[in-house]
């Protein structure tokens, strides 16, 4: 079986700062992480004193390099895939927009067709991002497709292709059962596009809901007599919040007090981005049958001026919680991959550079975490 050593390593894991390290690669699976000589016969890669991190997950993105997931076509999720490869992520959940229900199962067969030969990031499934959110919290997901929870839909889809997380609005008709049903079919509910009351919160959070869509952005916000969503997300602990942390979205101070109040093992970094990332500014594009476009790096709706999402790359992101936060880099990259693999189940084997864990790794440039190399499986791709 084949060995790599990646040696002049500074292994950055779940609770592991180790520099000049060795990282023993056989086959698909991380062999040893130490300071011993690498094996004989080991093919050498020397990494010159760079990060040597858990590949990146990415639970919410919609597009990169001008495709977007609900083009549903194999040549937009292999384009996607690709460029989040750049940014050093491993795997990642293809997310749809709020559309019709014909949209929504093309993408899925897209999707389905680029996982039988997987190039580039693996996808470990789907995430629909509405259609069944509040019409009063659409930010830029199209209001003409918001329709009622509707779980026959939702498996529908999975059937071609398995979805694995969906964003919903809980306090629409049947939300507390909706969240339950998911469950029973193994996907993850979000509360998103909402504008729930804390109370009205509350029933689907005693069916199980535990994981709140970009936290802070078209939700409930926080007030001295009504905590809705956002307050949910301070007050109950186990809530697993997503975070775009590209400055935008979230003002550094809003990123302080997440990533300084909350428990990091319910935080996720993700990216939400777009098609326009990757772009050059100017770019000009259409989300879900609403214009928008790219202006100093922010993407926001022609019409109303919404924030559509971000251009963030992962491995910028975690820059920037560096920047920002302050916080040691092995409290904060538990929250760019092994958060997001334990709530998908696969907590024992991505996430951690550690023996018996796969080999998804991202080597970055420990000045300006740059994307040096990438391991998918135990292979170099980049």
């Amino acid at each position: 079986m084949k060995k790599i050593a990646l040696v002049n390593a500074h292994v950055i894991s779940p609770g592991v700062d180790l520099a000049d390290a060795v990282v023993v690669v056989e086959g698909a699976n991380v062999k040893s992480v130490s300071r011993a000589k690498p094996p004989k016969g080991a093919e050498i890669v020397d990494v010159k004193g760079a990060y040597v991190v858990p590949g990146f997950i990415d639970v919410h993105l919609h597009g990169a390099c001008g495709y977007d997931v609900c083009d549903a076509t194999e040549e937009a999720i292999t384009k996607i895939a690709e460029a989040k490869l750049a940014e050093g992520c491993t795997s990642f959940l293809p997310t749809t927009l709020t559309v019709g229900h014909d949209n929504l199962v093309a993408a899925a067969k897209a999707v389905a067709a680029y996982r039988k030969n997987e190039k580039f990031a693996k996808v470990i499934g789907i995430h629909l991002e509405g259609p069944f959110i509040n019409v009063k919290c659409c930010g830029a997901q199209n209001p003409a497709f918001v329709r009622k929870p509707d779980i026959k839909e939702v498996l529908a889809i999975s059937r071609i292709s398995p979805v694995k997380m969906i964003s919903y609005a809980p306090e629409t008709e049947g939300g507390a059962k909706f969240a339950a049903d998911c469950f029973k079919h193994g996907i993850v509910p979000s509360c998103g596009h909402t504008g729930a009351t804390f109370a009205e919160f509350l029933p689907a959070y005693k069916k199980g809901l535990r994981h709140l869509t970009h936290f802070c952005n078209q939700m409930t916000k926080l007030h001295h007599r009504e905590i809705g969503v956002v307050g949910a997300g301070f007050l109950l602990e186990d809530l697993n919040t997503e975070v775009i942390c590209d400055r935008i979205h979230l003002c550094d101070d809003m990123l302080r007090l997440v990533f300084l109040r909350r428990n990091l093992a319910h935080v996720q970094m993700i990216t939400d981005s777009l098609r326009c990332s990757h772009c050059k500014d100017g770019y000009a594009f259409e989300m879900g049958g609403l214009k928008v476009q790219l202006k100093g790096g922010e993407a926001r709706l022609v019409e109303g001026g919404n924030l559509a999402g971000s251009t963030l790359w992962l491995n910028k992101g975690l820059k920037n919680l560096k920047d920002v936060t302050g916080l040691p880099l092995k409290d904060l990259i538990r929250t760019t991959s092994w958060n997001q693999a334990i709530e998908l189940g696969l907590g024992d084997r991505l996430g951690k550079v550690e023996k018996g864990f796969v080999a998804d790794l991202a080597v970055l440039d420990a000045k300006n975490f740059n994307v040096k190399a990438v391991f998918k499986n135990g292979e170099k791709c980049i």
